[in-house]
């Protein structure tokens, strides 16, 4: 075991020397000085209030990471056009609702296009319908405007292998939603009404936002997706395209003859690397040392 303890050392080592070495480095993020410059902020993956990270990588984006590189784009006197490169199916109703807000207020004082690259739906798509242009490859999902709120009911199983679930609460409806029971028909009504709600919301920020006539509104209410054709169409996205052509709409609003392109996204630093690269070893190690003393104890168990 002590070859064990001495790479658990050197990892450590490697992670406290890491952690000094960011303090005089530092990340730099959306640092950079431009003139008559586009700023592009990512919307990648779920949309949450706060980043959610494993050894992998970042799987969902908060939307505190959002707003602050929306902020600094916003502050960033040499930003004069803000391209929202998005590629997300959505995420949580608040998480969403805030960046959307946001937009909002951005676009008063610079224009904002939300590209589309290839999934723009509910909640990002909420987001997208608050800019000015949305830009959309032709094969590439958006709408989707709905609500969702799913679980999976266990009783059945429970049941099955003799497992009682004892009901102890105080107030009618505390514990709708458990997965350990069916929920009643007054339950699924008041949660059904509660979705509706939040869809009429949402719908109706989308068709201020879009200017869309009834039989458009209609049509979206049903929460389907639409291909980038199919959408055009329907008055959901503006134009056809791809980065370049973000990229060309937004020297068009922004009167940029040629400007430079600044991506607002946070740049790893060597803490972050190692930080990840050390968990990765922490796992394979504690798996090694499993399989050792699964060993060990099988050899004295024959021995």
């Amino acid at each position: 075991m002590k070859k064990f303890k001495t790479i658990i050392m050197t990892v450590v080592l490697l992670w406290l020397g890491a952690y000094a070495l960011s303090f005089i480095i530092g990340d730099r993020v959306g640092g950079e000085i431009v003139s008559e410059g586009i700023a592009i902020v990512p919307i990648h993956g779920a949309i949450v209030i706060n980043d959610v990270q494993n050894i992998f990588g970042v799987n969902a984006i908060g939307s505190d990471t959002i707003l602050e590189n929306l902020k600094k784009a916003r502050t960033n006197k040499g930003v004069k056009v803000v391209i929202l490169e998005i590629n997300s199916g959505g995420g949580a109703v608040v998480a969403s609702k805030e960046v959307a807000d946001y937009v909002k207020k951005l676009k008063e004082e610079k224009p904002v296009i939300a590209w589309i690259r290839e999934v723009g739906a509910s909640g990002a798509y909420w987001i997208a319908a608050s800019s000015d242009v949305i830009v959309a490859d032709e094969m590439s999902i958006t709408g989707s405007v709905g609500v969702i709120s799913s679980y999976l009911d266990y009783s059945g199983l429970m049941e099955k292998y003799g497992v009682k679930y004892e009901r102890l609460v105080a107030g009618e409806f505390k514990d709708t939603g458990n997965p350990f029971r069916e929920l009643s028909s007054e339950e699924r009504r008041m949660m059904e009404a509660k979705l509706r709600l939040i869809q009429d919301f949402f719908v109706k920020d989308v068709q201020k936002s879009r200017n869309l006539n009834i039989n458009q509104v209609n049509e979206i209410k049903k929460g389907f997706f639409y291909l980038g054709v199919e959408a055009k169409d329907l008055g959901l996205v503006d134009v056809l395209g791809n980065k370049e052509t973000a990229v060309s709409k937004a020297k068009e609003l922004g009167n940029i003859s040629d400007g430079s392109i600044v991506e607002y996204k946070a740049k790893k630093s060597i803490l972050d690397l190692l930080e990840r690269f050390g968990i990765q070893i922490f796992f394979s190690m504690g798996r090694g040392i499993g399989r050792e003393i699964k060993v060990e104890e099988e050899f004295k168990i024959l021995a």
